[in-house]
């Protein structure tokens, strides 16, 4: 089989959300807690991988390259061996459009995979942190761990919502193209290449800021982890990540829904 053409991508994430709109709630939500996990385990490990280079304005960029190397992992994991992840269910829309699901089937699926999602990465936080894990690299992991958390959770709403349309908008890409993809290594090719440029060049994706943030939060009680880190940890609280989680997951919500979704299927069914 050759690659699929995107009307037949459309027709098949189109039809992929009637099982995810009328899913049992039990297996929607042990699937989502799934992929929380697997994005967790990305982000940590990018962080891990990255974290000297960060640490330093003169290779930050290398850093950002080293990270996009090793995220996209996380989204592999959750396309190949089957999860729930809410940025990606935004292409459910789709189904809407078509009216094969109600609003009321997306919005079930979408609380349900969010709130699972949010489960799974704060259980690797809670993993990661008590393993004392974050004392790696002479203390410099849980430094960049704190300081990429209080990037975020100091953002302005307008700047995350921003970058986080930019965001989904690669990672439905990356579903899109996966989808089309006949194999699995073009499968893990176009995950790769879409979700290492959204990490390259630092957009906000929700799930993988229920890891990064809570992981801040946690690291944050250590004073080296602060001190090394040189960050502003003021925001740096379980309301900060509220006031960072709001406004990008309705940028997601725009850059998956409609910036892909809709956008294709106005373009290929209606126009």
């Amino acid at each position: 089989m050759g690659p699929l053409t995107p009307g037949e991508i459309l027709e098949t994430i189109s039809n992929s959300s009637v099982g995810k709109a009328g899913g049992r709630a039990g297996k929607l939500f042990l699937l989502a807690i799934l992929a929380g996990v697997y994005i967790a385990l990305g982000a940590q490990g990018s962080n891990i991988a990255a974290c000297n280079f960060f640490a330093d304005p003169a290779t930050y960029g290398l850093g950002r390259l080293i990270a996009a190397c090793v995220f996209p992992i996380g989204l592999t994991m959750v396309v190949l061996c089957g999860a729930e992840l809410f940025t990606g269910n935004c292409l459910m829309l789709t189904g809407v459009l078509d009216k094969k699901i109600r609003i009321s089937g997306l919005l079930r699926n979408w609380v349900i995979v969010y709130i699972g999602n949010l489960v799974g990465s704060v259980l690797i936080v809670m993993i990661m942190y008590y393993s004392g894990l974050f004392e790696n690299g002479a203390d410099m992991l849980g430094a960049v761990t704190v300081k990429i958390a209080a990037t975020k959770t100091g953002l302005s709403f307008g700047k995350a919502f921003l970058l986080g349309i930019a965001c989904n908008w690669l990672v439905c890409l990356a579903v899109w193209m996966a989808t089309g993809a006949p194999s699995v290594p073009g499968k893990i090719m176009a995950i790769f290449l879409c979700i290492g440029l959204f990490v390259v060049c630092g957009f906000e994706h929700s799930v993988a800021n229920m890891y990064f943030i809570p992981a801040g939060i946690l690291a944050s009680a250590n004073e080296t982890f602060v001190q090394l880190s040189g960050a502003d940890i003021s925001n740096l609280t379980w309301g900060g990540l509220a006031g960072n989680l709001i406004p990008v997951t309705l940028g997601n919500i725009v850059g998956g829904s409609v910036m892909v979704g809709a956008a294709y299927w106005l373009a290929l069914k209606k126009l």
